[in-house]
């Protein structure tokens, strides 16, 4: 029987069971990607992050509990806390090396810790008819990213309302939706849906934050900003442009630690 370290913590929490929990895989190498996949369903949160070790780098994936995705931004603050705090404690910096994003970090700064991503692009478009019917909006405006659908609204109380319809949302193309809308005591808030990934909603999305930061950097006027994710569990991130890079911080706290034995 092998056993393969986990951790399980809350990325971008904002206290105690807030934020997005994210499980962490440790094993010495890759795991056939059908095991990692049943290990993702089991452990039954929105990610799990596996991580092996590349000389003084990482190399890491993620799994939602349906499928693997290319980008995952609290996974990867959960894995830089996990590598920062638990294996290799007293470091600053850690590098991580994705398949389809490409080279990662996740930096101390201060109390916080802070993702260094690739910034996505835009384009304006016709939302589908099947993700208006679903979240039952008429959008301001609506774009699509790499994966994602950005839709803005003209309220924070408007996305606080929506009540979207799950199954029929799971039809529409992409990978999520993001909705989204200036902010009451922040810059902006949203919330991200993806049943077609599994995750109805997510509670704190890192990787929508390459979305939303462009969009609403060129809209305020600003490079740096703070959000909320409006979720049950609630998050906040601050993120700031950086060109072609995107910068997120948030809190980060373990929850549990063990093993996983396959």
């Amino acid at each position: 029987m092998k056993s393969i370290p986990i951790f399980q913590v809350d990325a971008f929490t904002v206290g105690p069971f807030t934020g997005n929990p994210a499980a962490v895989c440790v094993p010495d190498e890759w795991l056939p990607d059908d095991v990692m996949q049943r290990i993702a369903a089991e452990n039954n949160l929105a990610e799990t992050a596996f991580i092996i070790p590349d000389g003084n780098d990482w190399k890491i994936r993620w799994f939602t509990p349906l499928v693997e995705v290319d980008l995952c931004g609290h996974a990867t603050l959960a894995s830089g806390y996990v590598v920062l705090n638990q294996l290799k404690p007293g470091s600053k910096n850690v590098i991580f090396h994705s398949l389809h994003r490409g080279t990662l970090s996740v930096s101390s700064r201060g109390d916080m810790l802070e993702l260094d991503f690739p910034t996505d692009t835009l384009t304006a478009c016709s939302l589908p008819a099947v993700i208006k019917e679903s979240l039952g909006v008429s959008p301001v405006e609506s774009y699509m990213g790499r994966s994602d659908y950005l839709i803005l609204l003209n309220s924070e109380d408007e996305v606080l309302s929506l009540t979207p319809d799950f199954r029929r949302l799971a039809s529409a193309d992409g990978r999520g939706v993001i909705v989204t809308a200036a902010g009451t005591d922040v810059d902006f808030v949203s919330r991200f849906f993806a049943p077609q990934a599994g995750i109805d909603e997510d509670p704190v999305t890192g990787s929508a934050h390459t979305t939303l930061t462009p969009f609403w950097s060129a809209r305020l006027g600003k490079t740096a900003m703070q959000a909320r994710q409006l979720s049950a569990r609630g998050g906040y991130l601050e993120c700031s442009l950086n060109g072609d890079r995107t910068l997120i911080a948030g809190h980060a706290a373990l929850y549990l630690k063990g093993a996983i034995y396959i």
